[in-house]
């Protein structure tokens, strides 16, 4: 395979070669994100701010099997790394399994509780019956996500990155279209409102698992994997698994459950502080997309060069995929800079929303900078294989983070910018944690 890692190959270039895709992707995919917000945006701040809440809470569980995938990439890496190609069909056939047990636990808890949770929760009842309105069909995508993210797994595992670029481009376009159909109803399609957003996901999901299985089932370069062929099931591979990878499930639920609770204390603000965010949480997660790309790179290098008995190239690794991710940020950042009125108007045509959103837009221009140094440091971390470590890692950044949300959005005359400001902090309190530790060189014990 032309894209695979090649051993000694941890140059800008390669680098370079396994983040662009899925810099692609993710943008790809977080145009979904903008899309959807400046579609639902139209709708009103009621329907925003339930689309954010909504959307966030979906975000937090699609986690769990974000956070599994990365423990089988990191797993994939490794055995790659000691060309030991037969285990890597292994890993992935219990995977998917083990994926699809999560999904539908998952789907059968929120269907039945999370109506009730909300109601209890969210404040505005107008806001709690259009997220539940919204949850309750988005849902139905988790399978095809799961199933999606194990896909992911093996192809950044191996260095195979450009099939992502496709899918989620795939994935993007379909959504967009029937965004648009399903949102605002056209010909004999009826407008739903919110729910059109959410169903419109789900189609572009499946779509994108489409493309998944039709580019593996036709890629001659893919079959000495020998991917999902049956094995016997062994309990001491999902043992394995489960060691790195449950740490890294936790980890993401809590750094995506941390957003969903800071826009329950943000909707307690009000409508407009909690459509400013909606709109705020939109852009940064597009400024963020080349980190995506770079820290998914750091962690498969990492993992492949202690496979290899390469470890001590780690920091050369680290300070590239740093250098790589500050220059695409800036490049966003100046875009920002130039145009923030305009960006923020793709998702809002009320003025008073687009001059309020303004402090906290150049607030998150700064955060993406201190959260970018944390990001691709912690997947170095998760990368050696200690995911326990990166997990209390997070565990205290987000109690740190939690404890400053809720001292400032109690204040009856704090303004949504500051609290915004605590990304900042966030991210400090990843980078310098994980900087500690990788320093320490206790992550060289025991390594699996």
């Amino acid at each position: 395979m032309k894209d695979s890692i090649h051993q000694n190959d941890y140059t800008y270039k390669n680098i370079w070669q396994i983040a662009y895709p899925i810099i692609l992707g993710s943008l790809a995919q977080e145009l979904i994100t903008v899309v959807d917000t400046a579609l639902v945006g139209r709708l009103g701040e009621v329907q925003m701010g339930a689309a954010a809440i909504g959307g966030i809470f979906y975000l937090s569980v699609i986690m769990l099997g974000w956070g599994f995938g990365l423990g089988v990439q990191i797993l994939i890496s490794r055995r790659l790394g000691e060309k030991n190609i037969p285990a890597i069909n292994k890993i992935l056939f219990h995977s998917f399994i083990i994926l699809l047990g999560i999904a539908t636990l998952i789907f059968v808890t929120v269907r039945f509780f999370a109506p009730d949770v909300f109601m209890k929760i969210i404040q505005s009842e107008h806001v709690a019956s259009e997220s539940i309105r919204f949850i309750n069909i988005r849902i139905f995508g988790i399978f095809a996500a799961f199933i999606n993210i194990n896909f992911r797994a093996f192809y950044i595992g191996t260095g195979n990155t450009k099939i992502i670029s496709l899918t989620t481009l795939v994935i993007a376009v379909v959504n967009t279209i029937l965004a648009y159909l399903f949102i605002f109803g056209k010909g004999a399609i009826p407008a739903m409102g919110i729910k059109g957003a959410a169903l419109a996901s789900v189609v572009a999901e499946l779509s994108g698992l489409l493309v998944f299985i039709l580019y593996t089932s036709n890629n001659s370069a893919i079959r000495k994997f020998k991917l999902f062929s049956r094995v016997p099931w062994n309990f001491e591979l999902v043992k394995n698994i489960g060691t790195i990878a449950i740490p890294i499930m936790i980890q993401n639920f809590l750094s995506f459950s941390a957003w969903f609770i800071f826009f329950l204390f943000v909707e307690k603000m009000g409508e407009t502080p909690l459509a400013i965010s909606n709109i705020i949480r939109s852009i940064y997660i597009v400024i963020l997309v080349p980190i995506f790309g770079f820290s998914a790179a750091t962690n498969t290098l990492v993992s492949y060069s202690i496979g290899s008995k390469e470890s001590t190239i780690i920091s050369l690794i680290i300070k590239r995929s740093l250098t790589l991710t500050f220059i695409g940020i800036s490049v966003l950042v100046f875009i920002c800079l130039l145009f923030p009125e305009p960006i923020i108007r793709i998702y809002t045509n009320i003025d008073s929303i687009v001059i309020a959103t303004i402090p906290a837009f150049y607030v998150v221009l700064i955060a993406a900078y201190t959260i970018s140094l944390g990001i691709i440091l912690l997947q170095a971390v998760s990368g050696t294989g200690k995911t326990h470590i990166s997990l209390v890692i997070e565990i205290i950044a987000v109690a740190i983070y939690l404890a400053g949300v809720f001292v400032l959005a109690n204040q009856p005359t704090m303004s949504i910018e500051k609290v915004w400001t605590l990304e900042i902090f966030y991210g400090l309190v990843i980078a310098i944690l994980s900087a500690i530790y990788l320093k320490s060189g206790k992550w060289k014990e025991s390594i699996t």
